[in-house]
């Protein structure tokens, strides 16, 4: 993706969270701490969902998803991050900027069509329940899981190759501790006018077209929900609900705040993308299983059932 005689960059410096030089073990161990939580947390609903016949449901099926998810793009980004902290080593590779910039937006424009699915799968679900079971079949799931995974490849594809048909032949130091587009494009020796307004438009209308539908997807949930004559059942429904739009709300407010102001460059972009990027894949499996009753009791059996294989 290199563009001929003109890219005379082979290799950048990722600059990294800007920290005092003694925070660099504390911040390291932080950072560990969380990625292994990250990842054995979202592993454990996996490992869940797949063991447990009672969670075989297209709810969970998508939840599986969304944890892999998770974990990859924390994987992504973290590991070049702890190697900064601790070691020093930032330096990545041309290439290995163009394979992180393409994994980062693939994982993060698949999650953001898994959210607006899951939504739909809750619309359904608490809206027209009767006809649930023949329109979310094992089929259909597959189909529309497989899509989200598509429009993530394709939307990341024309992101990458879009900004790296670029030139860049002067500074390789990226103000960042991960590549993206905004900061690459910084680097770039011409005009990058119609780039950030590609990025803007194309993300900006990705993420509200997905938000919108998410918004009015839950819409119609509370209204449904409101006419659920049993307190107790629409407790249920809320808690379901509540815990799917907490992790939406958490996901799109960050992402909008770096990618919908064109040409913005705030000290506070790293600390947004920090919580995107590390916290949020944290956060997801915390709140799926403590505001999940069934997640809980599954999470149970599947303690039982490994001390009953001790004994």
């Amino acid at each position: 993706m290199q563009s001929g005689n003109q890219t005379s960059v082979y290799h950048f410096i990722l600059v990294g969270l800007h920290h005092p030089p003694h925070l660099g073990v504390p911040l390291f161990l932080a950072f560990f701490v969380i990625y292994i939580l990250t990842v054995s947390g979202n592993g454990l609903i996996i490992l869940t969902v797949l063991l447990d016949v009672k969670l075989q449901r297209p709810m969970y099926w998508f939840l599986c998803h969304l944890s892999f998810l998770d974990m990859t793009i924390s994987s992504a980004i973290v590991p070049k991050m702890l190697a900064g902290f601790l070691w020093n080593s930032r330096v990545i590779s041309f290439q290995g900027c163009v394979i992180q910039l393409f994994s980062f937006h693939f994982l993060g424009c698949t999650e953001c069509f898994l959210y607006t699915l899951m939504a739909y799968d809750r619309f359904l679900a608490i809206c027209k329940p009767l006809h649930y079971a023949t329109i979310m079949t094992r089929n259909i799931c597959t189909y529309l899981a497989c899509g989200t995974w598509l429009g993530g490849t394709l939307h990341s594809l024309f992101q990458t190759s879009f900004t790296f048909r670029l030139p860049f032949c002067g500074p390789n130091r990226v103000d960042y501790f991960f590549c993206d587009i905004p900061v690459i494009l910084r680097l770039v020796c011409a005009d990058t006018t119609i780039n950030e307004l590609v990025t803007f438009v194309d993300i900006g209308f990705l993420a509200l077209t997905c938000f919108a539908l998410i918004l009015t997807s839950y819409g119609y949930i509370v209204s449904a929900i409101l006419r659920i004559r049993s307190a107790n059942g629409r407790r249920n429904a809320f808690s379901t609900c509540a815990a799917h739009l907490t992790v939406v709300v958490v996901y799109y407010v960050p992402c909008t705040f770096i990618y919908l102001r064109p040409g913005s460059q705030e000290p506070l972009d790293g600390v947004v993308a920090v919580f995107y990027t590390v916290i949020t894949p944290l956060l997801n499996p915390i709140i799926y299983t403590l505001r999940n009753k069934e997640m809980k009791a599954a999470l149970g059996r599947l303690g039982r059932c490994k001390e009953e294989h001790r004994h």
